[in-house]
């Protein structure tokens, strides 16, 4: 029987770009079914970090595995992750709705019901007719964070997740991330705005010119 990981390895993970170190020697064993949080300032090397672990960048050196799986290889992302990341690019003239059907439609694994649901959860209208185009800040964030949770992820990759949220959009995100850790999930969240997650973490880590260091929540 084969046994699957339940954690993520980095191990000696280095990135440069134009000659600047973006990530310097990067470390971590970070256990499965937790909640991470990942706290620095605008280019800290946060992004970039959650970039390599989503397989979305190539690093110079060093080996990054998720649950058993390496993803330092080319074209190799993680099994069943939800991702909210900067510059998510989605169809400015469909609804909400719309959107996650054609997000759905790659993967196949969810129906309407799930992608309803999901809508629901993160405190936005189904049958909502109004188009991507027409919502405010704070409904992109939330419709970005549908697609991440509707099918239900292994693993959850949220950078600056509470961007435009207002005190009970944010209430609503740390009630929703309680639920996916529940389920079984293993969260990473990204944020220079601590306040809004601190109490959901098990682990913390300060990012500060591309160096990763973990602190205790109370230094935090």
């Amino acid at each position: 029987m084969v046994v699957k990981m339940n954690k993520i390895i980095v191990k000696d993970v280095n990135k440069s770009i134009k000659g600047k170190k973006i990530l310097n020697n990067i470390n971590l064993e970070l256990e499965g079914g937790l909640v991470h949080g990942f706290f620095g300032r605008n280019a800290s090397g946060k992004t970039m970090l959650f970039r390599a672990i989503a397989g979305l960048i190539t690093v110079d050196e060093g080996m990054i595995d998720v649950f058993g799986k390496r993803i330092t290889d080319d074209n190799s992302f993680p099994d069943n992750m939800g991702i909210m990341i900067e510059n998510i690019g989605l169809w400015k003239q469909l609804t909400g709705m719309e959107t996650l059907r054609l997000i759905a439609d790659i993967r196949n694994v969810i129906g309407t019901d799930e992608i309803r649901n999901a809508l629901e959860r993160v405190g936005l209208d189904p049958d909502d007719k109004r188009k991507y185009k027409a919502y405010s800040m704070g409904m992109r964030q939330k419709l970005v964070l549908a697609q991440a949770i509707m099918e239900k992820p292994d693993l959850l990759i949220l950078d600056e997740p509470t961007n435009g949220f207002d005190e009970q959009a944010v209430e609503l995100f740390q009630k929703i991330i309680a639920e996916e850790k529940a389920r079984g999930a293993t969260c990473l969240i990204a944020t220079h705005q601590k306040d809004d997650i601190k109490e959901l973490c098990d682990k913390v880590y300060n990012i500060k010119e591309g160096c990763c260091t973990e602190v205790s929540k109370e230094e935090w």
